[in-house]
């Protein structure tokens, strides 16, 4: 699949497939009818999800930003739907009790099955990491995947060396959570690659730059999921100051994607 003045996909073979949903990043501002900022996690407002540096350089790409203000570190976090578990509980009515999740907003995008695309170029300072992942709006809130969802995390990378991994997670983050992991795959740092994902009701087939690099049998989600274009700030999951790797970074530094694109197959 070409799109005018942006690469070809590097689409599976043996199939056919048709897009149903793209962002190319052209223009000159973040299109919020397909994307909203992730700014709570858990429940709670984390402080360094940041309603800016999300921009668009004119030639394409996506720039998420790594920011530095009196001290601290700041990124943006952007999603096409919400996790229940983010949404903070509210007062319900009048009566002592919080209702769990705020109120339930709608979607942008969700989709099930299909193949999902990122080119992207990873960030060069240490200290904090960048993701393209699918994630359930009711993630944990049964023991089936298969009704619950799946956390499918398409491309991790958490160091500067090249390394990123493709995880998934299920039955919550809590007590009865389980994961897979491909371990380490290895590509060229500086430059753009390609990270794909194969969803089917056999499972999940990833690739990267058009070549297999792992298969996860299941469980399988058949739910429809939302995309998520992470980045996150290391350190203050466990504190309210940055790691001592991120305090190593230099700016300006950004995680670079030339587009996103989901496909059905035909």
């Amino acid at each position: 699949m070409t799109i005018e003045t942006h690469v070809a996909s590097l689409l599976p073979e043996g199939k056919q497939w048709e897009m149903v949903w793209h962002d190319e990043f052209d223009g000159d501002a973040l299109d919020l009818n397909k994307w909203s900022y992730r700014l709570h996690l858990m429940q709670h407002r984390h402080e360094t999800f940041a309603e800016e540096g999300a921009e668009l350089d004119g030639k394409g790409n996506l720039l998420l930003k790594l920011i530095k203000k009196n001290g601290h570190f700041y990124s943006p976090h952007l999603q096409t739907g919400c996790n229940y578990l983010d949404r903070p509980g509210e007062q319900y009515g009048a009566s002592k009790f919080t209702w769990p999740v705020a109120k339930i907003e709608k979607p942008k995008f969700q989709h099930k099955y299909g193949y999902y695309e990122i080119r992207c170029k990873l960030p060069a300072q240490p200290g904090w990491w960048a993701a393209f992942w699918l994630q359930s709006p009711v993630i944990g809130s049964t023991l089936d995947p298969a009704r619950s969802g799946v956390e499918v995390d398409i491309m991790e990378n958490f160091t500067r060396d090249g390394i990123v991994s493709h995880n998934n997670h299920w039955n919550g983050y809590g007590a009865d959570h389980k994961s897979a992991s491909s371990g380490e795959r290895k590509v060229t740092q500086g430059d753009f690659h390609v990270y794909g994902l194969d969803w089917s009701k056999d499972g999940y087939v990833y690739y990267i730059d058009g070549k297999e690099s792992w298969r996860c049998p299941g469980p399988v989600s058949d739910c429809e999921q939302f995309i998520l274009i992470s980045t996150e700030c290391m350190g203050y999951r466990d504190g309210d100051s940055p790691s001592e790797e991120l305090k190593k970074a230099v700016l300006p530094d950004c995680f670079t994607v030339d587009y996103v694109r989901v496909f059905d197959e035909v």
